[in-house]
């Protein structure tokens, strides 16, 4: 679905431990940055991995994202989560490309448009932090033709 919404200027980290301010630290001229809100959000982020990286693979000018947003509330115990992720990853471009972001989850749902933390957003957000499109779940067929339509749009 098309927008006009703008990514917020927010801090997150790398999970090789990098501050950065998104969305100046999307490195694409097209980023698809998909915000996930519950640790089983995972295997639905997982599931647009093969598509993404085909496509990324095949556009210079493309680069992905995994956004874990995560409530003030666990920010103490950030080291531990953050770490326990990067264990599991281990693999350095995966860590680079994977972002926390720790604090008022409302920070990022509101400016973004996004009311249903039950399940993962897909964002598509250009070069200066425009969002372009959007969508909710799971890699769907549908879907990633919409999104592939948005891409040869943007």
């Amino acid at each position: 679905m098309k927008t006009d919404l703008l990514f917020p200027n927010i801090a997150a980290r790398d999970l090789q431990g990098l501050d950065v301010t998104l969305p100046d630290a999307f490195a694409g001229e097209r980023n698809v940055v998909i915000v996930a809100f519950q640790r089983h959000h995972q295997e639905l982020v997982d599931s647009w991995v093969p598509w993404l990286e085909e496509h990324a693979a095949a556009d210079a000018g493309l680069r992905f994202y995994e956004l874990a947003t995560i409530g003030r509330l666990w920010a103490p115990v950030r080291p531990f989560i953050d770490g326990g992720m990067a264990s599991a990853i281990r693999e350095p471009v995966v860590l680079q490309r994977t972002l926390t972001i720790y604090g008022d989850v409302h920070k990022v749902t509101r400016p973004l448009g996004i009311v249903d933390r039950s399940t993962i957003t897909v964002l598509l957000v250009d070069g200066g932090g425009a969002v372009r499109w959007t969508a909710t779940g799971g890699y769907d067929p549908e879907v990633a033709r919409e999104l592939g339509n948005a891409l040869a749009a943007t």
